[in-house]
């Protein structure tokens, strides 16, 4: 739990700009969740990982536990009570800066998706992107 406490604490001193933003509408949708599951101590993991037609690939899980290295992210709900977190950890964090963690509802259906700045291609799916520099790809363990 301490350990948690100063990720949160670390991400609240980190440049504000460039920390990731997380919806009220993406935070909806996790609560949603974790009241069907009856789980309240559900967190909505992002993670990146090679792979996908673009490089990098997107994942999205759900996790109880935040590890030592995670990135906690809080978000009220619409409700103005009930707060989520999104959880990140420290390999895939820097390719997430001042991105948007959003959950949309449209004709192709219902998902989580992400607007990332740092995304130099994307592609059709919106789950896989390309970035300038690949020195720290991370790979399929570090989501």
């Amino acid at each position: 739990m301490l350990e948690s406490s100063l990720y949160i604490l670390r991400l609240y001193f980190m440049n504000q700009r460039t920390a990731p933003h997380f919806t009220v509408s993406a935070a909806d949708k996790v609560n949603a969740l974790r009241i069907e599951e009856n789980n309240n101590n559900l967190h909505l993991r992002v993670s990146i990982s090679g792979g996908g037609c673009s490089g990098y690939q997107y994942g999205f899980t759900f996790d109880d536990k935040i590890a030592e290295d995670d990135f906690v992210i809080e978000q009220l709900c619409s409700d103005q009570k009930t707060v989520v977190k999104v959880l990140i950890n420290s390999m895939c964090y820097p390719y997430l800066k001042s991105a948007e963690i959003d959950y949309t509802q449209n004709l192709q259906g219902e998902h989580f998706i992400i607007r990332n700045p740092n995304a130099k291609t994307t592609c059709g799916c919106g789950t896989s992107f390309s970035i300038e520099q690949d020195d720290n790809k991370p790979n399929e363990r570090n989501g």
